[in-house]
């Protein structure tokens, strides 16, 4: 069965416009995180620390550098993701449009390489 990856992107403003707006989102997306756990596709997830807390090691010319901050100098970043084993990309979207929903934020889908 195919894997696909669904990245949540925010700005670097929080996305929600209030602490309550914020916990019901972290409910809902609880919620969605446990109807995937029960329909056997999850496969791992996770929130990720905002893009500042971010570092990178380039390999360029020679030596190694490490640099603080993320990638790429953008608005958004990812804010946290899904891994999911299922049957098709429709599959993976359906997931994603759940997943929209309760983040309140996009949602790329990107299947992983075939080995």
């Amino acid at each position: 069965m195919p894997q696909y990856l669904l990245s949540v992107h925010n700005g670097e403003e929080s996305p929600y416009s209030s602490e309550e707006e914020m916990q019901q989102a972290f409910a809902d997306t609880g919620r969605v995180n446990e109807e995937m756990q029960a329909a056997g596709v999850w496969v791992f997830a996770g929130g990720l620390m905002p893009a500042s807390t971010a570092s990178v090691v380039r390999v360029k010319d020679g030596p190694l550098h490490h640099t603080d901050g993320p990638y790429l100098e953008a608005k958004e970043h990812i804010g946290g993701f899904w891994i999911l084993e299922v049957a098709d990309e429709a599959e993976a979207r359906a997931w994603a449009e759940k997943g929209a929903v309760a983040c309140r934020g996009d949602v790329e889908i990107r299947p992983f390489q075939s080995i």
